[in-house]
């Protein structure tokens, strides 16, 4: 399978992308999917209401991937001076390990340097998510060793360890490919 849409997200959409989130970031004990991070965070990671503020800040997007019409991933894109911060990437859990998440990600990358004009990508991981580190080292990313404590003040969740950390790794804006909707057309900024 593969994502055959890609769009901006609007409000109507903020259940459905909080739903796949909590799904993929933070899903009951023995589901599916490589990407969460369960063991490590409590508590939902976003809610509706968080996503529609989100929605609603200037150089702010969310972008969503559609398969057959429903949401099957999304990514938080935000312009912050030069750079282009990418987070909330999440893909179905049924679906992770196909590629979508690297659909998604080119999109997301695609959106922050043509609608934006970033000149460097922007990413944050728990530090203890080694395979997803690697996922993101193998898509071009460089650890920057800038380590900080988990943000507690951001609303994603609370750490089952204090000590929980985050790492921020950034990726130069000039070696990503010019990205596009599939059909074409270029995302329209709004």
């Amino acid at each position: 399978m593969t994502i055959d849409a890609f769009r901006l997200a609007n409000e109507s959409d903020a259940s459905a992308i909080a739903a796949l989130v909590n799904a993929a970031y933070r899903p009951g004990v023995g589901s599916a999917g490589w990407t969460h991070e369960s063991e490590f965070v409590a508590g939902v990671r976003t809610t509706p209401r968080q996503l529609a503020e989100i929605m609603d800040k200037p150089d702010s997007a969310i972008l969503v991937g559609l398969e057959n019409s429903e949401i099957a991933a999304c990514a938080h894109v935000e312009k912050k001076g030069n750079n282009g911060h990418i987070g909330m990437l999440a893909v179905s859990p049924i679906l992770q390990g196909s590629g979508e998440g690297k659909q998604m990600l080119a999109q997301a990358e695609g959106y922050a340097i043509n609608v934006f004009g970033a000149e460097k990508l922007i990413l944050v991981v728990v530090s203890k998510r080694k395979e997803l580190i690697d996922f993101y080292l193998r898509r071009g990313y460089k650890q920057t060793g800038s380590v900080m404590g988990y943000p507690l003040s951001a609303g994603a969740g609370i750490p089952k360890k204090p000590d929980l950390k985050i790492e921020v790794l950034e990726k130069c804006a000039l070696t990503c490919r010019s990205s596009v909707t599939p059909n074409g057309a270029p995302y329209v900024k709004r």
